[in-house]
């Protein structure tokens, strides 16, 4: 065999030998343990701020939907690294060691005395942590939100990346990818909800916490494990460089005229190859004043054909990268229509479990009362569920009908988890008058400490209603912003996920401080209070259905004026793959 040949053989041998079915297992072992250290101390913090560092209701919730807000934010730069730098595996593996050791800290800080203030009960006056004792707190929630910052935007496109889009065979898998991988994380979240939280109220939180920290060592282990046979691309250098590239160079020909035919406009094959391995973006009409970055001046067409340099890209830019930026431009509506339903799902961690500690948490007849941090266990039941029937049963259901690999479009699947959430926030305020009426026919309107006695399964409606409007609007986002992002932008889009959670984080934030503010009487009374018998919490329920319903009006004018990632030229890497592929981006919301 001829060494050409031979060196082409072993590069599509290699090629196949990486990636694939067989990494999942590594990966997803890795999302069910971090998740469980994620949510194994995230679902029941609400109890430990309350009742261990004995900090009041409305400042806990606050600080646990900006701690949220901040870990949400950090993707950003997570993603900024991976793309720029060290590529996606790297930042995976550096992310989860900084946030393992978060959880060590926060763990230490649970077994030893002296991080905490001293224990109250009766009628004695609880003292709040102290300055120091809070600053621990905030330096392990900051590790972890470092950590967070790396692994959630990477993950779930280093996944997919591990399927090869130029082969029509493994793109379908892609899809099956992000609901698996969901569900993987629910079953992970299920279990965190339900053992880990029963652990905290009922053995201790030393231990409470430190199994989702050693959970954590252990998703490290199982992660490297599977370096040798991962596919791993090459980090392509700065997106956000290169987005300010082209709004510079488009800004400095701002008086050009603009070109008769699109094209004229610049494009270089070898300039982009580090950015478009599976194919060049193609020019669109849209947001032209961009265009002008890609006419080629007489000055630089001579440059170029007389020396053959690679122009300076701060003064011309190619079609592919102008398109970038406006894919960018064109999934930011629809990516800002996601917030408002994280900002209904915050509450579940916060006022949703008040409301179950002070309800009959007795599972049947027995003795044993659900934690009310485990309540959240029907939102991840009814997710999985959801993913479930809808992986199994509704994709081949709907195929038939709309001609989709993936059976709806991802902008349908939102749509639908958009109105769901509507619902959910609907009835929860309604079951919260229900709760505040038990309460007063039993005089205990005052008597925030006793049970009242009405049934903690009466708020299964809406943690079960939360668990499928995430299966629907969460995966529908991954998968949409997957889809339509760049492919040198993937790990930076899919932050744009973690960044919507962010927002809906510190709305959810604003909205209670709103309330405390507008809501304060004279008597120091207001809405929101310690005591839940006196407070108004439907309102907040009902004010964010409100918004909801706002935001699903809005979600559909985006729908309607959006338009799909351009033509995509994909060539096939196969060899019964021949010729190329084209992708029009249609199928995602056709």
């Amino acid at each position: 065999m001829e060494p050409d040949m031979e060196n082409n053989t072993n590069i599509k041998n290699n090629k196949k030998r990486l990636g694939g079915l067989r990494t999942m297992p590594f990966i997803f072992a890795n999302e069910v343990a971090e998740k469980l250290a994620v949510v194994g101390f995230a679902a029941n913090m609400i109890t430990y701020l309350t009742q261990q560092l004995h900090i009041p209701l409305a400042k806990s919730a606050t600080t646990l939907t900006n701690f949220s807000g901040t870990a949400s934010l950090t993707p950003l730069l997570g993603a900024f690294i991976a793309d720029a730098y060290i590529g996606r595996f790297w930042t995976i593996t550096i992310a989860s060691v900084l946030y393992q050791i978060g959880m060590i800290s926060l763990t230490i800080s649970a077994v030893l005395p002296h991080f905490r203030p001293p224990p109250c009960g009766g009628n004695q006056v609880c003292q709040e942590a102290t300055s120091w004792q809070l600053g621990v707190l905030y330096v392990s929630l900051l590790l972890t939100a470092l950590g967070a910052g790396g692994i959630r935007p990477c993950v779930v496109a280093f996944g997919a990346d591990q399927f090869d889009e130029s082969n029509p065979k493994e793109k379908t898998r892609t899809w099956n990818f992000f609901n698996w991988y969901y569900f993987c994380m629910g079953v992970s979240m299920l279990l965190a909800v339900t053992v880990i939280v029963y652990i905290q109220d009922n053995v201790g939180w030393g231990w409470g916490f430190g199994i989702p920290t050693i959970a954590m060592a252990m998703s490290i282990v199982s992660f490297v494990g599977g370096y040798g046979m991962y596919r791993r691309l090459e980090p392509a250098g700065s997106p956000f460089t290169r987005l300010v590239q082209v709004m510079v160079a488009a800004y400095k020909k701002r008086k050009l005229p603009m070109v008769s035919d699109p094209s004229f406009l610049y494009e270089n094959d070898e300039v982009d190859a580090a950015i478009s391995l599976f194919g060049k973006l193609g020019h669109t009409k849209n947001f032209r004043f961009l265009d002008k970055a890609a006419i080629v001046t007489e000055e630089e067409s001579t440059e170029i054909q007389k020396n053959n340099q690679i122009p300076n890209p701060w003064k011309l830019s190619t079609v592919h990268r102008i398109e970038e930026i406006k894919s960018l431009i064109r999934m930011s509506p629809v990516w800002s229509a996601g917030i408002l339903v994280i900002t209904a799902s915050a509450q579940q961690g916060t006022f949703s479990l008040q409301q179950a500690r002070t309800m009959d948490r007795h599972l049947f007849s027995t003795s044993f009362q659900i934690p009310p941090g485990s309540m959240s266990v029907f939102t991840m039941l009814a997710m999985l569920l959801t993913i479930t029937l809808y992986d199994r049963i509704l994709i081949p259901l709907t195929r038939r009908f709309t001609g989709l690999n993936r059976g709806i479009s991802f902008l349908h699947r939102m749509a639908i988890g958009f109105f769901i959430s509507v619902l959910a926030t609907l009835i929860a305020g309604f079951i919260e008058l229900k709760r505040k009426h038990v309460a007063a026919a039993h005089h205990l309107l005052d008597e925030p400490l006793t049970m009242v006695p009405i049934s903690v399964f009466w708020l299964v409606p809406q943690y079960a209603l939360h668990g499928v409007a995430e299966a629907f609007t969460s995966i529908g986002h991954l998968e949409f912003f997957y889809d339509q992002a760049p492919e040198s932008m993937r790990s930076t889009a899919t932050a744009l996920f973690w960044l919507a959670i962010s927002a809906g984080s510190y709305v959810s934030t604003l909205i209670v401080s709103m309330i405390h503010r507008f809501s304060a009487r004279p008597d120091g009374s207001n809405w929101l209070p310690d005591n839940l018998n006196r407070g108004k919490l439907e309102y907040l329920y009902w004010i964010v259905t409100l918004l909801q319903f706002l935001n699903l009006l809005y979600y559909g004018v985006c729908v309607r004026f959006y338009t799909f990632k351009p033509l995509q030229l994909k060539v096939a890497v196969n060899e019964e793959d021949v010729g190329d592929v084209g992708k029009s981006g249609k199928e995602g919301g056709a």
